[in-house]
């Protein structure tokens, strides 16, 4: 099918994803889908990427440059960008011009966090201050992004990242030793094995710390003296040397809220955090905003060769609210599924449709499609959330398909995979 407006890639280079953007409206007359919304077009890229996935201060290094170039305020110490210009990189919605690669052309600045700008406001002022950052949240809402993403603009460097676990040690945080070279050498600085911490602090760059609630409290408050002190004692070297925090060092935290209370943070480590709570997205236009320019990401960052219309994410977003809220929009009330059915949910949904149309369709991305993968997001732990989705396919989708084709192939395809 020809179509005049279309988001394609034909080619994939260190930068893809920081290119990719959601499409821009355009009326019809111009020939973009009905709703002014363009379709997504994905096209095989003429040769494989080197990674799977770039850390956000290589994939997105145009957008950071071009605002390094065009900042007038004076950075923090270790800051590669002052705070105001953190916040144009996060919330993006401009284009500025810079040289890229000894030419000068106009590079666009997209949005990464879709939530309200007074969060990432308080998340940048806080690590500018004394105070650690930590992010809380339902599941799926998007604060390691933005983790990540401040860490890429604030210090350059996203990947000083402790995944936190029921298993990680005190030595994950604080440093460890190479024990071959302690048997032959005995204990010096060169036989150190240094922490993502230990570095962080070094060159005054930002620590990540995932999931921080999964850590036992004995561990976590190996945290403390680092926040407080901000310095490690190593005393199995002579005279127990202090390695010291250059300015600039700070923690970015993580947590989900369905975590809190499984390994509380003692009341120690919780008054040197400053807490932003993440909101789950509430407004459904700004939602159906983050699952196609994310959707459009994924697909040129895998090569997914599909065509992505508007409505059939619309109707994909409007699945999700309408189930994660418990109403519908016409206020029939609706079984609650254990999952959270997040934004990050509706993405990877949307995504395992576009390689289902790819592989087993002809590479439109259908309703049914839709469907398929939607028991996959939805039912994790508990088969009794099958419910809500078969309650979901009789109480709404079933009467939207008398009028709707879309519904219809939606409540068919759904209908079969939750018998």
């Amino acid at each position: 099918m020809a179509t005049k407006k279309k988001t394609t890639t034909n080619k994939t280079s260190k930068k893809t994803s920081a290119k990719a953007e959601a499409p821009r409206e355009r009326d019809e007359a111009e020939g973009a889908a009905p709703g002014g919304e363009a379709e997504i077009v994905v096209e095989a890229p003429a040769e494989a990427a080197e990674v799977l996935r770039e850390p956000a201060e290589l994939a997105y290094a145009d957008q950071l440059e071009a605002l390094r170039q065009n900042d007038e305020d004076r950075p923090p110490a270790s800051w590669r960008l002052s705070p105001r210009a953190v916040l144009r990189y996060i919330v993006g919605g401009e284009s500025l011009a810079a040289s890229i690669d000894g030419r000068t052309r106009t590079v666009e600045i997209t949005r990464k966090f879709f939530g309200d700008d007074a969060l990432v406001e308080r998340a940048i002022v806080t690590l500018a201050s004394e105070r650690a950052l930590l992010l809380v949240g339902e599941p799926g809402t998007g604060k390691s992004w933005l983790s990540e993403h401040l860490a890429a603009a604030i210090c350059g460097n996203s990947s000083l990242t402790i995944q936190g676990t029921a298993g990680t040690t005190e030595e994950h945080i604080k440093y460890s030793w190479n024990v071959a070279r302690v048997i032959a050498e005995g204990y010096a600085l060169d036989n150190l094995v240094p922490s993502p911490t230990m570095n962080a602090m070094r060159t005054g760059g930002l620590l990540r710390f995932e999931e921080i609630t999964r850590c036992v409290p004995d561990v976590q408050d190996a945290l403390v003296s680092v926040l407080s002190d901000k310095a490690i004692a190593v005393p199995e070297l002579p005279r127990s040397p202090l390695v010291w925090a250059k300015p600039g060092f700070n923690v970015i935290a993580t947590a989900n809220s369905r975590d809190q209370g499984v390994n509380e943070l003692s009341a120690a480590l919780k008054r040197r955090f400053n807490y932003v709570h993440i909101p789950l997205i509430a407004d459904a236009r700004t939602e159906r905003a983050v699952v196609t320019q994310r959707t459009t990401e994924l697909m040129q960052r895998y090569g997914i060769e599909a065509r992505v219309e508007p409505a059939v994410l619309d109707l994909l977003t409007t699945v999700f609210r309408e189930i994660r809220e418990g109403k519908s929009n016409e206020g029939v009330g609706l079984k609650k599924p254990g999952t959270t059915m997040s934004t990050a949910e509706a993405i990877g949904c949307a995504l395992d449709a576009t390689l289902h149309a790819r592989y087993f369709g002809d590479g439109r991305v259908s309703a049914a499609d839709i469907a398929r993968n939607l028991a996959g997001s939805v039912v994790k732990e508990d088969l009794g959330d099958l419910a809500a989705l078969r309650e979901y396919a009789t109480l709404v989708a079933k009467k939207r398909a008398a009028d709707d084709p879309r519904w219809r192939e939606f409540h068919e395809a759904l209908t079969v995979a939750v018998r």
